[in-house]
């Protein structure tokens, strides 16, 4: 956001974030004229540009969620809750703008923070459910190679053994062993899984234990929590609903990857249009 001769601009970041079996939109001309109306219109009304897409796509279309802009300075600021937690920058970056923006679209949320090793469940409303540790690929990388879903997994290089970062529409589902688990990206066959401790060498259950980030990449790409975590607080978070992952990047930035954008700086240019001292701001946001 900048100001310039008391006039509030905001800029769109433009981004392709990620969805579970997305394909490339052809629009017809009527839908592509509702789409540019709805985006000039939208800051007046509230309407992010992942709510106008929702709106224009044409009939039978998947959609694809798109960047979400900031939300007009007349709406009140809403941020993450992580109870007693202490993520890291960018994970409460990215919490903060999802609730903001509205862009897991009442649906229970998930974020991956990679370097971290974290994970953390949120109910809808941004109230974090729990978090735990996370086990993660063995290489680092923020994309999947092409086409690595079809493959057995005695084709995949070490290098290729990638956790990819962006946004996941996501369902419970099970494995080919009747086991449950959490599908992420299907086209990339990456899922969010209790541990597996079948190969004894690999130490995957001593790894989730240990207070060091440095062992927690082991997988082929899939995400693996503890046993327990998955069974009481994932499973219960995406029983009979779809959710959204948000796998943060390693080697890009969360605005590069989501489009977001900065929640405190809207609530400081919010005050600022508000002519309202900080502490009583804070305190209509919060009602």
């Amino acid at each position: 956001m900048k100001t310039r001769n008391n006039i509030i601009e905001l800029k769109v970041m433009a981004a392709a974030p990620v969805t579970r079996r997305a394909r490339p939109l052809r629009w017809s001309r009527p839908a592509l004229a509702r789409l540019m109306w709805l985006g000039v219109l939208g800051a007046s009304w509230g309407v992010t540009p992942a709510l106008a897409l929702g709106e224009a796509a044409p009939h039978g279309t998947p959609t694809v969620v798109a960047t979400a802009a900031p939300r007009a300075l007349s709406q009140p600021v809403k941020q993450a809750n992580f109870g007693q937690e202490r993520p890291s920058q960018d994970a409460r970056h990215v919490a903060d703008w999802v609730i903001d923006a509205r862009d897991n679209r009442g649906l229970p949320f998930v974020i991956v923070d990679k370097l971290d090793a974290r994970v953390y469940v949120f109910y809808a409303d941004g109230r974090l459910r729990a978090s735990a540790p996370v086990l993660l690929g063995s290489a680092v990388g923020d994309d999947s190679v092409p086409g690595i879903g079809e493959r057995p997994l005695s084709s995949i290089r070490p290098e290729e053994r990638t956790t990819p970062a962006g946004r996941f529409v996501a369902d419970l589902d099970k494995n080919l062993r009747g086991k449950q688990m959490l599908w992420v990206d299907y086209d990339s066959a990456i899922s969010l899984h209790p541990v597996v401790t079948s190969k004894a060498d690999e130490r995957r259950g001593e790894r989730l234990a240990s207070s060091s980030t440095l062992d927690n990449r082991i997988s082929y790409g899939c995400i693996n929590v503890p046993a327990d975590f998955f069974k009481t607080v994932v499973s219960a978070a995406f029983t009979k609903t779809s959710g959204i992952v948000y796998v943060l990047p390693e080697t890009r930035s969360p605005q590069a990857v989501f489009g977001s954008y900065d929640v405190q700086e809207r609530a400081t240019l919010r005050r600022a249009s508000q002519g309202l001292p900080v502490r009583v701001a804070a305190q209509v946001d919060a009602q």
